[in-house]
């Protein structure tokens, strides 16, 4: 039986934020203070490709914190991707966890299918 799914995402795992960046190919994300344009932000610093400040996640709260100034700073789809990776590193990290076998397709339209089975 298949089923789509849409996901609202909340940052709060670091397992998978790691995951993610690994992924991606980014460095590993520090905790820290970070300076952004507006202020300072603590968290989990993730530093995106072009990006001129990092993106700073709470996970205490799930919420993200950036400036990119509308695309000047950062091109959004580099957040875009980095939150994608976010979404299918937990979703497979949780499936995992309750015995579900996971396989991934990347997609032409960048996009990313995950079937998840009963494992035996």
């Amino acid at each position: 039986m298949s089923h789509i799914v849409s996901i609202a995402t909340k940052v709060r795992d670091p397992a998978a934020i790691t995951a993610a960046c690994q992924r991606l190919g980014l460095n590993a994300p520090v905790a820290g203070t970070a300076n952004l344009y507006s202020g300072k932000a603590k968290g989990l610093i993730v530093q995106l490709p072009g990006w001129t400040y990092p993106v700073v996640i709470d996970t205490t709260t799930g919420t993200v914190q950036y400036d990119n100034y509308g695309g000047s700073w950062g091109e959004p789809e580099k957040f875009n991707q980095f939150l994608q990776a976010y979404a299918v590193e937990k979703t497979k990290l949780e499936a995992r966890k309750k015995g579900y076998l996971v396989s991934e397709q990347q997609l032409q339209d960048g996009s990313v299918k995950l079937q998840i089975v009963e494992g035996s």
